[in-house]
């Protein structure tokens, strides 16, 4: 498997990793809150974490709901944290023109499952040189995610990480196949299982608690790992039920390292028969 470089940190098969963080930037306070928690995780169990917070969400589905500070502001909180903590850290972008701005902060860049097709988004992005987190789109076949892969390899840039995120299943559902895992590594790049949004209940708001089925968190995020995922992205928040975005399906903060322990371990164990 290709080694991605993220700062310092490698990324590939043989570790576990972790990408965390609230969905999108609010308060500083919760964002430092957030930083010092994952530095302390990653710390205590040797565990290569990314920080990961939307400067922008341009996919609500509302005008109304809170969308996030913006580039400007995002990528200077972004910035602190990666300082003040020393943890790499993920957005995702929209637009081509949000590139250079964020490839001068950013050690990853996301680009949302929505726009995962969008080729001049997708091949412009590559060219900054940055690794690249790529989120499988929930309306294409995993296998057509090669396709994907190649538009970011055609410039030259190999520091690719492929993120899975769900199927749309009927209208406003998703669910998540194991073998997409299957299909996802035949790539040879570091493969994510986006738990966050895969429990998501579409059509209702986020912050409605159906608007998400977080008691499925557990029982998919260990099926992820033992299919053979090389990290899990989790988004989490000090008080779920105040977030303003995702409300429904973020984890609370102080649950994570509790939630993360079965997860290494099971790693550990499935990696032995790769």
């Amino acid at each position: 498997m290709n080694e991605v470089i993220v700062g310092n940190l490698k990324l590939s098969d043989k570790k576990f990793f972790l990408i965390s963080g609230p969905c999108v930037i609010e308060e500083e306070k919760i964002m430092m809150e957030a930083g010092e928690k994952l530095k302390n995780i990653s710390l205590k169990y040797d565990l290569p974490v990314i920080y990961k917070s939307s400067f922008m969400k341009d996919n609500r589905s509302s005008v109304e709901f809170y969308s996030g500070p913006g580039l400007e502001d995002g990528l200077k909180m972004l910035e602190k944290i990666k300082n003040t903590f020393d943890l790499p850290v993920l957005s995702d972008i929209h637009y081509p023109d949000q590139i250079n701005a964020a490839a001068d902060v950013l050690d990853i860049i996301q680009i949302p499952a929505y726009l995962c097709m969008q080729t001049i988004l997708v091949v412009e992005t590559a060219k900054s040189g940055k690794a690249i987190n790529i989120k499988h789109g929930q309306f294409i076949a995993p296998e057509n995610m090669g396709k994907v892969v190649k538009k970011i390899e055609s410039t030259g840039n190999k520091n690719i990480i492929v993120t899975e995120r769900g199927y749309t299943f009927g209208y406003n559902d998703l669910v998540v196949d194991p073998r997409s895992f299957h299909e996802l590594r035949k790539f040879d790049y570091p493969v994510v299982f986006d738990i966050t949004h895969s429990i998501r209940k579409y059509g209702i708001p986020s912050a409605d608690p159906k608007g998400g089925m977080r008691e499925y968190l557990p029982v998919l995020s260990r099926a992820g790992v033992a299919a053979g995922v090389d990290g899990i992205f989790i988004e989490v928040h000090p008080e779920p039920a105040i977030a303003k975005c995702d409300a429904a399906s973020q984890l609370k903060l102080g649950h994570l390292e509790e939630f993360l322990k079965p997860l290494i371990e099971l790693h550990n164990t499935e990696k032995k028969y790769r």
